[in-house]
């Protein structure tokens, strides 16, 4: 079983990972990332699938022209009523890696 991450954990995993905010209303962290352009939001979205297949660990996200939302949250936290894990921290922090 995958835990949801207590109040003080949420916030020492966010104190590090500073252009992400916590979404209350889907358990979950969230971040918008503006590029140059198209080619490069995609080219972005790319790399960011690779590091999602090898972790198992999807994020739900949209792009719109030069902007990538990405919102993570692992939907079987909690017995299957989602929340914030361990998972979407580390996840965040590769994702980080890559700008």
């Amino acid at each position: 079983m995958i835990s949801e991450l207590d109040v003080k954990s949420r916030e020492i995993a966010l104190s590090n990972l500073t252009e992400w905010s916590y979404d209350a209303n889907k358990k979950g962290i969230r971040r918008i990332i503006t590029f140059d352009d198209f080619i490069n939001a995609f080219g972005f979205m790319s790399k960011v699938a690779i590091l999602a297949e090898k972790a198992d660990h999807h994020p739900e996200w949209s792009n719109v022209y030069s902007t990538v939302n990405i919102l993570l949250t692992t939907h079987d936290a909690n017995s299957g009523s989602g929340g914030l894990s361990e998972r979407d921290i580390i996840l965040a922090t590769r994702i980080d890696a890559l700008l």
